[in-house]
């Protein structure tokens, strides 16, 4: 440290005597919770190399030759300031006192809206693992990504490219995925209802409105009854602004990625009144072949302050998009057993890392069978209301109303043998045409739902130490599932001869419908005569009460919260039962969580923290009926998860650090596998080109680990973050498996024993590093390394396929003008795997070597699996006009 000091002194004397004026500016910077000196912080004119480190008293010195600008007043775990500055005449100018607020993952300079609902983790008080993303942050690392892209640097986490098209990617939480983590919209849940499930395609637009994201690992800090069993993920988006201003913004990426957006705040007029609104429109081709996609994203935000009392922010947002996919596919490409010129399944060694087998011509025309789209509009409206010194409540009313789905050939399409590897589509269409009747058609599994629900929190101060807070969560949500057509490949007809289907027995079906993202909100199958496959309904109705008795002092803080809620749930099945038996037994659960905490900070540097709890949470819609009908599962039983976290916080003037260890116990558990069926399956040949699904029940869980996560700030304009994180994940017991089709018949069922088997599909070790450095004022560079092992297959085995390692580098560009007071430009350019690491982030399978004859192998794994690459080389700039 007196090194440091001693080398900024002596620059910033060099910096004094190489100025043509004597101007002194001087002042002393305070924490503000503690109304305590801070020493190491560092103050530097913004725009020159004039700077300075405080004192053990707090006070600073700059000389510059500037008459009138800024200074940028800065130290880690702290908000950052800027200050104004003007000599006039004078050649001395004391700016006083000047006050920080402590910032380290703590939010609350950011949420300015439903405070009592949105539970974020304040720093060194907040007894929980927690890692904050701000807003600058997301803008500069998101590029073309998806929002789990600017995610990946923080400890336990791990993002696949799962179908690798957008907004396809899977993020895993201390190894468990996204059903099993809670993600929430300014406090609102937004999991899926049914399976708890998020679908990034749906979401595409967070980049664009978040102002922050923190991450709480583990139990978390909010008080809703919500699945945080890997953690919380909130996303904070922006508000009405508070400023008059706007923004253009255009983007460009590799593989003609384009991207353009506006935006515009009146700010916060004199009757109280303000408005921000935001638009965008993206498109691309996609890293692999023929996954194109396209969509948009809208954010209107009006805010009505009448008096200090109260404050109203109503917000609408949604993305539309389409996105063609791609599924795993072998690394070798499998033959013929008779004749190995005939391809039956193409594979990554012939055709290349893009190669995508989902698609083939159409009279002339690329075709893709596999295609996601969706819109989902959310409305949100939030009601804080300060009812006196001691008192506060905060409403969160929200809606949203989500229509689309995903398409799928029904039959299937052979491969060409013209060395292309891609599907005869054209000769199929051409049948169609002959015939009339549509063997061959395009289908879309549609998912329509229209949610409801209210997040309402009392807080009252009983003390200067002690609150308390209570609330209740309530949810409806109506789910309408259904097959339609989409294209009828040439024919005018096709013969549902599904065989649960009870009305109408091999019904013709002639209608299409779009899958324009914009015409689905109304352009749907709404006759039972035009959907094919199964069509059915859920009711889920939610309601539960929450309270929180928090203590806090300057040094200690503890927290108990309690939660209890109840799900009902009513099935109407429209396709295979009569109209008397159509409406299932409506079922009821009752879960309930517990959860305490305690902090003890010991002199503002050293936090030492607790946390334990224990959730009994209801099974999923999906887990509680068998057979996807109406008869009610018996052995669906609560899901039983026990969690404990113990961990050390350090703070300083150039380091902050968070060391923590952890242990989830889980009961009761329920996972799925998906693989695609090979043309030379021995099993199911009937099936080739379609996905199975495996259903694993009564699975129990076994997480524990050590994670660490480093900021620290050497030098003024340089900064270093770190984390790692080592994990060891198993499955504990035996497991029920089904088999299943797309068109969900049970093909198989089965007892295995997993006991001690690895949890696949996230990698258990991994650490990284990454720097930023300031070489100009508005010059800066950075790069991030991340490096992952025991990766394992995503299946439930005793036996499971571990991955080969891998390590990744990210590189960006920033670079800012000022224009004028008011108008800056700025430039943006990322490069995201710089040195084109081939690896393979998600096996399907878990094939093993065995030996046999013919058997090949790529990185000590069989080339028979089912995986995904993950992607090379991508690229992205943009730049952006503020005024």
């Amino acid at each position: 440290m007196k090194n440091r000091l001693s080398t900024v002194a002596l620059f910033a004397l060099f910096a004094s005597t190489a100025s043509y004026a004597q101007n002194k500016l001087s002042g002393v910077v305070y924490n503000t919770a503690s109304n305590t000196a801070l020493s190491g912080v560092e103050v530097y004119v913004k725009g020159t190399s004039d700077g300075f480190v405080t004192n053990q008293n707090g006070s600073f010195t700059i000389t510059t030759n500037l008459t009138q600008g800024e200074i940028e007043v800065s130290s880690m775990g702290y908000v950052s300031k800027t200050i104004n500055f003007n000599f006039d005449t004078a050649t001395e100018l004391n700016l006083g006192t000047i006050y920080l607020n402590e910032s380290a993952e703590s939010l609350n300079e950011i949420v300015v809206m439903a405070r009592g609902v949105i539970d974020v983790a304040e720093g060194r008080r907040t007894p929980i693992a927690v890692s904050t993303i701000k807003g600058a942050d997301i803008e500069e690392k998101i590029g073309s990504r998806d929002i789990t892209g600017v995610m990946v640097n923080t400890p336990s986490v791990y993002v696949t490219s799962e179908s690798s098209g957008f907004g396809d990617t899977q993020m895993y939480t201390r190894g468990f995925d996204q059903s099993n983590t809670a993600f929430l919209l300014n406090g609102q849940p937004i999991n899926g209802m049914e399976d708890g499930n998020m679908y990034w395609s749906n979401w595409s637009g967070m980049g664009d409105i978040a102002n922050a994201i923190q991450i709480q690992r583990g139990l978390g800090s909010s008080k809703l009854a919500i699945s945080s069993v890997g953690g919380t993920i909130n996303f904070i988006t922006k508000a009405t602004e508070m400023r008059e201003g706007g923004f253009l913004k255009a983007g460009l990426g590799n593989d003609n990625y384009f991207k353009s957006t506006v935006g515009y705040s009146t700010g916060l007029q004199e009757n109280g009144f303000g408005v921000t609104a935001m638009f965008s429109h993206w498109q691309g081709d996609g890293y692999n072949d023929m996954t194109a996609g396209q969509g948009q994203n809208y954010f209107i935000s009006m805010g009505y302050k009448p008096n200090e009392k109260h404050n109203f922010n109503f917000l609408i947002t949604g993305a539309p998009q389409w996105h063609d996919q791609n599924y795993a596919k072998p690394i070798a490409t499998v033959y013929d057993e008779k004749d190995n010129k005939i391809i039956k399944t193409p594979g990554y060694d012939v055709f290349g890392l893009k190669f995508n087998n989902n698609w083939g011509y159409v009279n002339g025309k690329a075709f893709n069978e596999r295609r996601n789209y969706y819109h989902k509009p959310v409305l949100n409206l939030n009601w804080d209301w300060k009812i006196n010194e001691l008192s506060n409540l905060s409403t969160v009313v929200y809606a949203s109303f989500g229509r689309g789905g995903g398409t799928g050939p029904i039959g299937s399409s052979p491969f060409l043998q013209d060395g292309s590897g891609l599907r005869d589509i054209q000769s199929k269409y051409d049948e169609n045409a002959l015939t009339g009747e549509s063997k061959y058609a395009i289908r879309a599994s549609v998912n329509n739902h229209a949610w409801y629900g209210v997040v309402s929190n009392f807080g009252h101060k009983f003390t200067d130490n002690l609150t308390f807070n209570l609330g209740l969560d309530l949810r409806s949500y109506q789910g309408d599932h259904f097959r339609q057509l989409t294209d009828l490949m040439g024919g005018s007809f096709h013969v549902d001869a599904t065989g649960s289907r009870l009305r109408d027995p091999k019904a013709r079906l002639t209608e299409t419908f779009s899958t324009n993202p914009w015409k689905v909100l109304s352009g749907f199958a709404k006759n039972p005569e035009d959907k094919y496959g199964y069509d059915y309904s859920e009711t889920i109705n939610y309601g539960g009460l929450f309270t929180q008795l928090e203590y806090a002092t300057d040094r200690f803080s503890a927290f108990f919260q309690g939660a209890v809620s109840n799900q009902s749930h009513v099935r109407w099945d429209y396709y295979q039962y009569t109209p008397q038996e159509e409406k299932s037994e409506k079922v009821n659960n009752v879960g309930y969580n517990v959860k305490g905490g305690l902090s003890y900070n010991i002199d503002n540097k050293h936090t030492f923290f607790g946390n334990a709890g224990y959730y009994s949470r209801q099974p999923y819609h999906d887990n509680i009926y068998m057979s996807f009908g109406n008869t009610v599962n018996p052995f669906s039983e609560n899901e039983e998860i026990l969690g404990l976290e113990l961990g050390y916080k350090f703070v300083s003037e150039f380091v902050s650090f968070n060391i923590n260890a952890y242990k989830t116990n889980w009961a009761n558990r329920i996972e799925s596998e998906v693989e695609t069926v090979g043309d030379n399956d021995p099993d199911y040949p009937q099936l080739a080109g379609q996905q199975l699904f495996t259903i694993n029940r009564g699975l129990e869980h076994d997480h524990q680990g050590i994670e660490l996560d480093i900021q620290a700030k050497p030098l003024y304009n340089l900064e270093i973050k770190g984390f790692a994180s080592i994990g060891d994940w198993r499955y504990k017991g035996n497991t029920v498996t089904e088999v299943r089709t797309e068109d969900r018949e049970i093909l198989e069922t089965s007892t295995n024993d997993i006991d001690g088997g690895k949890v696949g599909n996230a990698a258990q070790t991994s650490f990284g590093i990454g720097a930023k450095y300031k070489i100009l004022p508005n010059l800066s560079i950075d790069a991030d390394y991340r490096y992952y092992q025991n990766l394992y297959a995503n299946v439930q085995r005793k036996e499971n396929l571990e991955l080969p390692s891998f390590g990744l580098i990210d590189a960006g560009v920033s670079y800012a003008l000022n224009l004028t007071d008011k108008n800056r430009l700025s430039f943006r350019v990322n490069v995201n795997n710089l040195f084109d690491t081939e690896y393979i982030t998600q096996s399907n399978t878990a094939n093993m070597l065995t030996g046999a004859e013919g058997e090949t192998a790529y990185k000590g794994i069989n080339t028979t699996n089912q995986v995904y690459f993950g992607f090379g080389r991508t690229w992205n700039a943009s730049i952006k006009f503020t005024f």
